[in-house]
């Protein structure tokens, strides 16, 4: 069986979901997937609650917005810095049956399939069950996720897709789970769906500190949560890292990562 456990959760993971967030971006997408003033909405997997935000001030006049998440302190988080807002913030078990059925206009779910390699589509079909008849369901993953990269040592690339390969065989995340997202929704039957490709992070040259302290963050609390073996790494961990780090840093290197948005309208 599958190990379900979220691998970055550590102290600093709030501030760390936030800080990423390009809010001109998320708008920019949100307005493609077709929200609307007026409308309530649901944020799944809200995490710190940035997002959330963002989209009930997109729903109003008149609209509202409840986020949803696994994770009680991060709800806490987003309570204390958005909460003033008027905004619902819930816990629930995304892998669960959600109690609201035909309950919203507008469902935004953004990095969350990633970590349901096995039961991706059985959630997609509870989130719909969520969904107004002629709501719009919004699905947004990566796809080839983080496996662009060139630069690194031989050692360093064998051991990332090492460290990949057990991600998807025992903690049940799906790297490519982006390019699955049309056919969710196509067998869910939605009808007005339309796919939209995006580069999701592209690196070179000189980086941003909040790039490096995002993808630094990753190589530091996900192997150690996975208990990962650095046969190539005499020093374990501490040396993976510091190769990790100077590869990262390099000018030189190339990265990049694909996003995939689906949108439907549910029938």
């Amino acid at each position: 069986m599958p190990e379900n456990t979220y691998l970055m959760e550590h102290d600093e993971e709030a501030y760390r979901l936030e800080i990423k967030i390009d809010e001109e971006r998320i708008r920019e997408q949100a307005v493609w997937a077709g929200i609307k003033p007026g409308m309530r909405v649901a944020d799944l997997g809200c995490g710190p609650g940035a997002i959330t935000a963002l989209l009930h001030g997109m729903a109003q006049p008149g609209g509202s917005a409840v986020g949803l998440d696994g994770s009680a302190e991060r709800l806490e988080y987003a309570r204390r810095k958005f909460g003033g807002m008027g905004i619902e913030y819930r816990r629930a078990d995304l892998n669960q049956l959600l109690d609201e059925p035909e309950h919203f206009d507008f469902i935004w779910v953004r990095f969350v399939l990633e970590y349901s390699l096995a039961g991706a589509f059985a959630m997609v079909r509870n989130f719909a069950r969520a969904l107004k008849p002629g709501g719009t369901l919004c699905l947004i993953d990566l796809d080839h996720n983080p496996l662009n990269y060139y630069g690194c040592s031989d050692r360093l690339d064998r051991t990332f897709k090492k460290i990949m390969r057990e991600l998807e065989e025992r903690f049940d995340f799906d790297p490519f789970v982006g390019r699955k997202l049309y056919s969710f929704l196509y067998d869910l039957g939605f009808q007005d769906i339309d796919v939209r490709v995006e580069n999701h992070r592209v690196v070179f040259g000189g980086i941003q500190e909040i790039e490096v302290f995002n993808m630094m963050k990753k190589i530091e609390v996900v192997p150690k949560r996975m208990n990962f073996v650095f046969d190539e790494y005499p020093g374990g961990h501490d040396e993976f890292y510091r190769e990790a780090e100077a590869f990262f840093s390099d000018p030189r290197r190339f990265a990049y990562t694909p996003l995939i948005l689906c949108r439907g309208v549910k029938t």
